[in-house]
Parts: structure tokens; C-alpha cells; sequence
């Protein structure tokens, strides 16, 4: 039988390599579709149906698919085969790291979740200053949190790990770089997981792997140039251009909270982003708008905040005498225009998406004033979107890029 050969730039792939390809392009069409037919991926791929026959029969005896079922009851037989991908082949982890929490989600080869859980971080006995011992037990508490939720998802090893967190990632090492404002125990962590876990671990920006989930999964799915502007606790952003996460030369690019403002009154430090956008529109300004605006006490902190955007939202979408909301909802806006605005001045990505908890609470009516504001100021034109994902993006993107990482590892050829 001839197999199937593939041009590319003028010369023609030998046969091993058309194998991969054709290989490749099935379990793609497998991945994206669910279980399909022979016939099927023939339709799909326009590959001959004796090479379809070839790599279905390849791709079986690799272990990488297996027959799921059949397609109608009234064509029962060869030919009315559904095959799936082995799920099960491997498992992949994520891992959500806040300074105040960790959540850890475990799920198999399509990415579907077979366990999750997480658990909140004493901050003062995380951030505790002191030698190497600083912060260990968050360590070991989230260690042994992944170890479990591992072995509630099965006995099959974890191939893949992704982990996002807060800060500054060197791309040229892959580690998180000093910052004077996060917790020492966020880098010890990432040691003692590649310790604990003999297996490729990936760690993340956190607003780049929420820009995956929303890409993926969320509000950006049909865009591939847009940049997330990550709201809550914390303040970031991440730039997607032409389909690529662009992280910068130090690893810096997004870190947006540390972009001087006006309206803050100081100019942000290395050490911390107070006096920056952050200030502005992250947590401390969002808790300042609310208690200026009487729509909390004095000790509102960012969840109290989140919640009272949700409650101005639907007070002003709900009746018309909700002229305190609409103040408050118009003055936040404010902020968050200012960072939308210079973030379109600079690379026009012609939408901006915000994301993160804060960007959830405040859904379309927030995007809605932002955009109008960004209108008034730049001549670039923005389309503002709210999130879909809020705070789960993080781990739902941690998720996704083990999976990748995981199927282009075991998705590929044997030499």
C-alpha cells in the first residue's frame, strides 16, 4: 500500500514524517470533535480511506485511541465504530496559587476534572520572615493538598502539572523572580513540587494562564490578538498578539499595577505597586470607591467590595433611583479606563477583555462604561469585554496548558 505523502514548501515529507502528520491531524480532529468514525475522520481530514484505515489501526496499537461505541443503530459493524482518545492514558494537574490560598484541580488527557479542591493559606504564618524554613508549612499543606486530590482522581501518575502564580517569571529560567510584595513560600513551593512530582511542571503567570481559559474557553474565543486585564486581589494583565502570549524580555510584560496613574498621589516602588494602577483599580481602589460611596463600613475588604459591584450592577440595571450605584459604578469605571486606555494607546489590540473575580462582579455594564470612556479618550478603537471565567480562569488555564504539554508529549511520534 503507498502511504500518503505531504508537500510542504516545494519538497515532499518522507513517509515516516507524513505518518506523523496525518497521526497528528486525526487525534487533533479527536481532541476537538469527541469520538468519531472512520469515515468521519476521513470527511475531516480528506485523507484516503486506507491511510484513515492505517493510522486508526497505528494509533490503537500506540495505546492513544480505542473504540468508545458505535454510530446508529441501524449500521452496526466495522465501519460504524466511534474512536475516542485514552483519556486515562495520563493524568495532568493544575495548580491555582494565591497568597492566601491554593486550589489544585486533577483531570485527564481532554482536560476533563476528576478531582478538585483548595485550601486557604494563613497568610501570617506563610509570609513569616526567617530563613529557609520561612512559609514551610503552606508548603507542605499545599504539596500534601495535590498529593490527595491526585489519589481521589486514580492511580494513574501525573504527567503534566501547570502552575499559576502571582509575579514576575523569568522566561529564561522559568522561575519566579524576586518581588518584595509576595509571600516567600510561593518559590519554595514550585521546588518542592518538582521534588514530590517527577513530572513536567509548568509555571505560569497567573493572568496569562487566565488569558488561556478565556481564549480557550471564555470571552476572547474568537480573538487573537486581545489583552486580559486581570481584576481582584491582585492587578495584571496579559497580551495575546497574533494567536502568541508575549511575556517581554524579563518576563514583565502585563505587570500593569505598576503603571503610574494619576489619582493615586505616588508613584509605585519595585518592592510594591501602590501609587500605580493598582491602586487605582485593584483591590484598594474598588474598597476606597466603596466606602467613599456609603456602600460598605470602614472594614470592607476586596470579596465585601466584589460583592457590593454586584449588587450596584443590579440596582442600576434594575430600577431607576439607584443614583448612588450609577456614581460609584461611573467613578470606577473611571479607573479601570485609565489602564484600558494606555493598554490600547501602546500595542491597539483592538479588544480588551477584563477578567479576574472584579471583572466577573462587574460583567457587561462595567465593560460597557469602560469601553465608553476609552471612546472619549484614544482615537484607537477598543472593544471592552467582560470575563466569563473570573477567578477559576487561573486554574482552568493551568489546566489547559498541562494538558497541552501533556499531548504534544505523548500525541507524538515514534522515532
Amino acid at each position: 500500500m503507498t502511504p500518503t505523502r505531504v508537500h510542504s514548501g516545494g519538497k515532499t515529507a518522507s513517509p515516516s514524517t507524513a505518518r506523523a502528520i496525518n497521526d497528528r491531524l486525526a487525534l487533533g480532529f479527536l481532541q476537538r470533535e469527541g469520538p468519531l468514525t472512520a469515515g468521519q475522520l476521513k470527511t475531516l481530514t480528506g485523507l484516503s480511506r486506507p491511510t484513515v484505515a492505517d493510522l486508526v489501526e497505528r494509533l490503537q496499537d500506540a495505546h492513544l485511541i480505542t473504540v468508545v461505541g458505535e454510530a446508529g443503530a441501524e449500521r452496526r459493524g466495522p465501519n460504524a465504530r466511534l474512536y475516542g482518545i485514552v483519556a486515562d492514558r495520563a493524568h495532568l494537574a493544575g495548580v491555582d496559587v494565591r497568597t492566601d490560598s491554593v486550589s489544585v484541580c486533577v483531570a485527564d488527557l481532554l482536560g476533563r476534572t476528576l478531582a478538585e479542591a483548595s485550601l486557604p493559606i494563613d497568610a501570617k504564618t506563610a509570609s513569616a520572615p526567617g530563613g529557609p524554613d520561612a512559609g514551610l508549612p503552606a508548603v507542605e499543606a499545599a504539596v500534601e493538598l495535590l498529593t490527595r486530590t491526585a489519589a481521589q482522581a486514580g492511580a494513574v501518575p501525573l504527567h503534566s502539572v501547570g502552575v499559576g502564580a502571582p509575579g514576575l517569571l523569568d522566561p529564561v529560567t522559568g522561575t519566579l523572580g524576586h518581588t518584595g510584595w509576595l509571600p516567600q513560600w510561593h518559590t519554595a513551593l514550585v521546588t518542592a513540587l518538582r521534588e514530590r512530582f517527577p513530572t513536567q511542571l509548568l509555571l505560569e503567570n497567573e493572568a496569562n494562564l487566565a488569558a488561556v481559559a478565556e481564549q480557550r474557553l471564555g470571552a476572547a474565543r474568537d480573538r487573537d490578538t486581545f489583552v486580559l486585564l486581570w481584576l481582584g486581589g491582585g492587578t495584571g494583565a496579559a497580551v495575546v498578539l497574533d494567536g502568541v502570549l508575549r511575556r517581554g524580555a524579563s518576563g514583565g510584560a502585563g505587570e500593569i499595577g505598576f503603571l503610574p496613574v494619576p489619582g493615586t498621589g505616588k508613584l509605585p516602588a519595585w518592592t510594591g505597586c501602590e501609587g500605580g494602577f493598582h491602586s487605582l483599580a485593584g483591590g484598594p481602589g474598588l474598597c476606597a470607591l466603596v466606602r467613599s460611596h456609603g456602600l460598605a463600613s470602614e472594614g470592607v475588604d476586596i470579596h465585601a467590595a466584589e460583592q457590593a459591584l454586584r449588587s450596584a450592577v443590579a440596582a442600576v440595571q434594575g430600577s431607576e433611583g439607584a443614583a448612588v450605584e450609577d456614581a460609584f459604578l461611573d467613578a470606577y469605571a473611571d479607573g479601570v479606563a485609565i489602564g484600558a486606555a494606555a493598554v490600547s494607546a501602546v500595542l491597539d489590540p483592538g479588544c480588551v477583555v477584563i477578567g479576574g473575580e472584579t471583572g466577573l462582579a462587574g460583567g457587561d455594564e462595567l465593560a460597557r462604561r469602560v469601553q465608553e470612556r476609552v471612546a472619549r479618550m484614544s482615537p484607537v478603537r477598543l472593544e471592552v469585554r467582560a470575563g466569563t471565567m473570573g477567578g477559576a480562569a487561573v486554574l482552568r488555564g493551568a489546566v489547559l496548558t498541562a494538558m497541552d504539554a501533556a499531548q504534544d508529549d505523548l500525541f507524538a511520534p515514534e522515532s
